[in-house]
């Protein structure tokens, strides 16, 4: 059995890895492309921003990558100790091992505890929502489409809004439609008829999917997906089995092995 990995190039690797060390045979063919923000000054400008705000939420790994690639000198110190907040807020994992990648101080760091059912705005607000403090200034970084649409996480600062609380936004990266090779479509429509477990983390990895393969029959093929809004797009585009898995490895390996 086969597992596609769609995630973004980057984090599509690594998941591999992991697949093929509990003896999975995984493909990355990435159905997002991720590249930094084009403007550039408006992530710079919200780095000299962040010392009147109570914490950042970041949306991925990607958007604390990105944020942190445009870190100006100045900035060096912030959330490098407990005496210098923000907070750091992560919807996850993932996001959580980037922030401490990048030098945040485990102490400042907010995120849902390993056994969370789902990694989400969700989950982090259950975390989080005791420090969300009338006329607090918080800061969600974000990212965009290839239009400049900014997306996610409109329901978190809904969530802040309404304990008085000012979210601000900036968008750290962009997401495309990749690019792929004639070799990388014919994996694709191969692996819609083959067998193939899809391995799906973002609505928007499907519909990116379908522009891809314009017409492509999904009946044949199966999908695990790692929330129910994923899972329900997954059957909207034709999937004929779709499993709905925790983001985290252990569940997401039991749910490939009971979609055979």
């Amino acid at each position: 059995m086969r597992v596609i990995v769609t995630r973004p190039e980057r984090d599509a690797q690594r998941w591999v890895q992991d697949l093929s060390q509990r003896g999975l045979q995984a493909l990355a063919l990435p159905l997002i492309d991720i590249c930094p923000a084009a403007n550039r000054q408006a992530v710079v400008e919200a780095w000299h921003q962040l010392d009147g705000c109570a914490a950042a939420m970041f949306v991925s790994g990607n958007a604390v990558e990105e944020f942190f690639r445009a870190r100006p000198e100045p900035t060096a110190r912030l959330f490098t100790s407990a005496s210098t907040a923000p907070r750091a807020w992560a919807t996850g994992p993932g996001t959580a091992g980037a922030l401490l990648a990048a030098g945040v101080a485990p102490s400042l760091l907010d995120a849902p505890p390993p056994d969370a059912p789902q990694f989400d705005s969700e989950a982090l607000w259950r975390v989080v929502q005791g420090q969300a403090v009338a006329g607090a200034r918080m800061l969600i970084v974000r990212g965009s489409d290839s239009e400049g649409r900014s997306m996610g996480r409109d329901w978190f600062a809904s969530q802040l809004e309404s304990r008085g609380c000012t979210p601000a936004f900036v968008v750290a990266y962009e997401r495309h439609v990749p690019q792929w090779t004639q070799a990388q479509r014919e994996q694709a429509q191969g692996a819609a008829a083959d067998g193939s477990v899809w391995l799906f983390s973002s609505s928007e990895a499907i519909a990116n999917l379908l522009q891809l393969l314009p017409g492509q029959d999904w009946r044949q093929a199966r999908a695990v997906a790692t929330h129910a809004r994923i899972a329900q797009a997954a059957r909207e585009a034709g999937f004929a089995v779709v499993c709905e898995s925790r983001p985290a490895l252990d569940s997401v390996v039991a749910s490939i092995e009971s979609s055979a």
